[in-house]
């Protein structure tokens, strides 16, 4: 930290020596000279984002949640008796994923295995989109958060350096390394927004793809019980 301050104070006094450095590092150390205040606001902003994006998809996710053990029996239950039509009135109600891919299932079993094989593939292809929905804002969001945090800290120390070149009181002293502290919060805070975002993106992940693996259990064992299409017999 000692090493990035000596160099900030020797960009300052850069700035304040016009004379010095070209045109284009002039006017970047003036650009960077407006401070960190408007980082803090885009990181509180992300935050906000954060916590919206994880509530929702753990509603989401609650809401459309479904017991693949009780759904595996029902349909032990109907299709043992052939009976596909009640099978898929139980299923064709629920806004889960199992039951879509499942009532996608049900609905072209009468085809054969082959192609309530690819109507469930289809369907578990267009709802994966629902399930990931937001996941990627938030794994970018706890990736970049730290870096936006660190972007702030830099800028607060360039701005504590330009006010110790110039005013070298000790007060100016005491001015500027206040400024270095409340640079430091920038950080801390890209950590606080980040942190929370990372850990909810992987819980969320996971979830994901356990309720995957049960739309592939429940789909092969759909594929188990539908009777194979025979071709028509020859005349």
């Amino acid at each position: 930290m000692l090493t990035h301050l000596l160099a900030a104070v020797d960009t300052a006094a850069l700035l304040a020596a016009p004379e010095a450095g070209g045109i284009l590092t002039r006017l970047l150390l003036r650009a960077v000279n407006v401070g960190a205040e408007w980082v803090l606001w885009i990181l509180f902003l992300l935050s906000f984002l954060s916590i919206g994006l994880i509530v929702e998809r753990v509603f989401y996710l609650w809401k459309n949640r479904v017991d693949a053990g009780e759904l595996r029996e029902m349909l032990v239950k109907y299709l043992s008796v052939g009976d596909v039509r009640s099978a898929y009135n139980e299923v064709s109600t629920s806004e889960a994923i199992e039951c879509k891919v499942l009532t996608a299932g049900l609905a072209a079993a009468g085809r054969g295995p082959q192609a309530c094989s690819e109507a469930m593939l289809s369907t578990k292809a267009r709802e994966r989109v629902h399930m990931d929905a937001g996941l990627s804002i938030l794994a970018t969001i706890g990736s970049n958060a730290p870096f936006i945090g660190l972007l702030g800290t830099v800028l607060g120390i360039i701005n504590a350096a330009q006010q110790l070149t110039s005013n070298a009181s000790q007060a100016g002293q005491s001015a500027a390394l206040g400024g270095v502290f409340e640079a430091l919060v920038a950080t801390a805070v890209g950590l606080f927004v980040a942190i929370p975002a990372v850990i909810a993106y992987n819980l969320l992940q996971r979830q994901v793809r356990a309720r995957m693996a049960q739309v592939d259990s429940l789909a092969h064992f759909l594929l188990s019980v539908v009777p194979p299409q025979h071709p028509p017999a020859r005349v």
